[in-house]
Order: structure tokens, then C-alpha cells, then sequence
């Protein structure tokens, strides 16, 4: 069950997703949580495990937003740290047959940094 609830955007998208099934005649029973969704109290528990799980999720964006507030505003450079690519230096190593995977390597960039620099070029 919880891994089923990981995977929900929202306890509205759940409850949507479970109706969907018991219209087709489907019902979900969680062996391992003891949770039987064709009974009221199965449901019920259902909603309040959904509704906690909803929780547990928009506290934890909650304090990731705060944390990276907090960061910037005591300075810290956040993401990838930039890298200076020479561009005419791929497009020559291109020019001289080499495959996009071989200049990403020898020049220690990633393939999509190679494959965007030549895009630029054309």
C-alpha cells in the first residue's frame, strides 16, 4: 500500500485511481497492510493513510523550499557548478571524425554539453 501511495500525485488522484479500478469490478485489498478497500472501514483507513501520506509529502516540499531559501540566502551557489567549454575546440575534434561520445570523454563534459555546443553552430 505505501508503495502504491508513493506513487499518487495526491489523495485526489488516488481515490481516482481506485474508483477507476471498482468500476470495473476490481477491488483492492492490501495483503500486507491488512487493508481491504470493499469494506467502509478498509476505506476509511485508506483516506486517513492517503491523507497522511498527502501530509508527509508537502512537508517535506515544504522544508526542501526552506532549506533552499536558506541557502541562498546565506550565499551558497546552488546547482551544477558552471564549466567553461570551448566550443571551437569540439566542433574542430568533430571536423576531425571524432564520434560526440569520444569529445564528451576527452574533454570531460557530458554528451547532451557536446551535442548542444555543435546544435549552436548549425
Amino acid at each position: 500500500m505505501s508503495a502504491f501511495l508513493g506513487h499518487t500525485r495526491s489523495l485526489k488522484h488516488l481515490v481516482n485511481a481506485l474508483s477507476n479500478l471498482e468500476s470495473y469490478g476490481v477491488a483492492f485489498i492490501s495483503l500486507r497492510d491488512n487493508l481491504d478497500l470493499s469494506t467502509p472501514s478498509g476505506r476509511l483507513m485508506f483516506q486517513i493513510i492517503g491523507a497522511m501520506s498527502e501530509f508527509e509529502k508537502s512537508l517535506i516540499q515544504e522544508r526542501v523550499c526552506c532549506g533552499l531559501k536558506n541557502a541562498r540566502a546565506h550565499g551558497k551557489q546552488l546547482g551544477r557548478p558552471r564549466r567553461i567549454v570551448d566550443r571551437d575546440r569540439i566542433v574542430r575534434m568533430k571536423a576531425k571524425g571524432m564520434s560526440l561520445r569520444d569529445i564528451s570523454d576527452k574533454l570531460g563534459i557530458g554528451y547532451g554539453t557536446v551535442r548542444m555546443r555543435l546544435a549552436k553552430v548549425s
